[in-house]
């Protein structure tokens, strides 16, 4: 028939009727946003199998070594563990809290763990007489000279805080990766991508050319014009695969999750031998600082046995499966760096079943012939003379922005991590928003122990990084807005003194 009832298809002579093209218009629609998602999936599947895998080898050797120090520490310390069992479960709850997100300043936590053993023990050690708690913190105020536990402390808080904040970053940047492609594989197309699909996939069947397949160049501007917003994630998108990568190596390298977080156990059994062994001149500098605390009217306890035997813990080694969890990410971090930008060529190849480039006998939205135009390039910038799709490259898809600035926070953290760097946290100096601002710590709980930790920082939410210096390199120089905005603010406050 007359094909003048068309409004997307050639209006040539047609075997479809305007029902008909609303219909393949509506199918054609569902089709390609189901090829977005059934791709989007795919990925999904990769970055959350990585997290899964990762995640559960340090949810592992985080048990384990809770497990050893339950299992040995009885026998090892008798009294000394058991009076004191929960200090040692909180620092491991403290840890798991930590690596699932929670906004804990990590240094602090071990910082007070440090001191609530420290002052468990030493009453422990000396129960003849009677310690109040104004002489524990006369104490532990002089416990950073006296170093009653060694080194162990310094030791274990640089290496683990740099493990812990690593693997943290590495674990939520794949959730984050996943969480980008589902949402972005949820935009609806537009009006424009509509029409321009329906011509491409089944205008053919209204022309009676059913079996004609797609001109390849032709399907590559359609589908890089209706996934143009798409495509400006690629530059972010690079960012966060490599940045993964960096970190992944930093993990089974200098901040070794394996060497450090399986072997805390070991590490604080050292540090209760350097007390022990050390007892006596320790004591006698705290008294000396301190002074001579009060006789006990009770009478003296039988203290720990004296249970000086040299620590017997083990930690079993899992380098190799660490290693191979690296490798298999780094593999698969690096095939999804240009996912962005295949995408078009992938769904024109594997799902439209386009021709060959050099076929002449293709439908190229006319008629089977061939399809003379170029192809666009990638990103909404390049769509302006797109032939087949009418984009508004004035107009990007808010989503879209917003799913960019994810991957660039999550970047920025991760850039941060492989210097050693938390950005959850900043230098209480920097902190604008004053006693006021409460930090949900009531203050018979915190205010005592925090006055022992000189070098704590306050929780704050991560700024957005800049947009120029990307890469893991760049990665310091990202919090440079952050202090341009306290200094914009100082000056703001002191001209306002200044107006009055």
């Amino acid at each position: 028939i007359l094909g003048e009832h068309l409004r997307i298809c050639p209006q040539g002579y047609t075997c479809c009727t305007s029902e008909m093209e609303e219909n393949f218009a509506n199918k054609s629609r569902s089709e390609f946003e189901a090829m977005m998602k059934e791709a989007g999936r795919s990925v999904q599947t990769t970055l959350t199998a990585q997290h899964r895998s990762f995640d559960s080898y340090f949810q592992d050797l985080l048990n384990k070594s809770e497990k050893a120090l339950y299992d040995a520490f009885p026998s090892m310390y008798g009294e000394l563990y058991t009076q004191n069992m929960k200090v040692f479960k909180d620092l491991y709850s403290e840890l798991r809290r930590y690596y699932r997100g929670s906004n804990i300043n990590l240094e602090e936590a071990l910082n007070e763990f440090w001191t609530r053993l420290l002052e468990r023990l030493f009453k422990l050690m000396n129960p003849q007489y009677h310690i109040t708690d104004e002489y524990l913190d006369c104490m532990v105020k002089h416990a950073e000279q006296h170093k009653p536990f060694g080194e162990v402390p310094r030791d274990l808080k640089v290496k683990a805080t740099r493990a812990f904040i690593a693997a943290r970053s590495y674990a939520q940047g794949f959730l984050v990766g996943s969480d980008v492609v589902k949402k972005v594989s949820q935009v609806s197309l537009s009006h424009e991508c509509t029409r321009a699909i329906m011509k491409l996939m089944y205008c053919p069947h209204c022309r009676g050319m059913s079996s004609v397949k797609p001109c390849n160049n032709y399907c590559l501007n359609v589908v890089k014009g209706c996934l143009a917003n798409q495509a400006d994630l690629n530059t972010e998108w690079k960012y966060l695969m490599d940045s993964l990568v960096v970190v992944a190596d930093r993990i089974d390298g200098p901040y070794n999750v394996d060497a450090v977080i399986g072997t805390i156990h070991m590490r604080i059994a050292e540090a209760i031998s350097n007390l022990q062994e050390n007892k006596d001149s320790i004591t006698a500098k705290v008294f000396q600082g301190c002074g001579n605390p009060k006789i006990s009217t009770k009478g003296s306890s039988s203290e720990d046995k004296k249970r000086r035997g040299k620590v017997a813990l083990e930690a079993k080694s899992s380098a190799q499966a660490l290693e191979m969890l690296v490798l298999d990410a780094k593999g698969n971090l690096t095939a999804l760096k240009t996912y962005w930008i295949t995408l078009p060529g992938s769904l024109c190849s594997k799902k439209v079943m386009a021709s060959s480039v050099a076929d002449d006998k293709c439908w190229n939205g006319m008629t089977k012939g061939s399809y003379l135009p170029e192809v666009m390039g990638d990103g909404l910038a390049n769509q302006i003379n797109n032939p087949e799709v009418e984009v508004d490259i004035t107009k990007p898809d808010m989503t879209i922005r917003q799913q960019i600035m994810q991957l660039k926070i999550m970047t920025n953290r991760l850039g941060n991590a492989n210097i050693g760097n938390d950005v959850d946290f900043q230098d209480a100096s920097d902190d604008m928003s004053g006693s006021g601002s409460g930090d949900s710590c009531p203050d018979d709980v915190c205010g005592k122990r925090l006055s022992k930790s000189p070098s704590t920082r306050q929780p704050e939410t991560h700024a957005i990084p800049k947009q120029s210096g990307h890469g893991i390199n760049g990665a310091s120089s990202r919090s440079l807005p952050s202090a341009f905005l306290l200094l914009l603010s100082v000056a703001f406050i002191a001209a306002q003194h200044l107006w009055r």
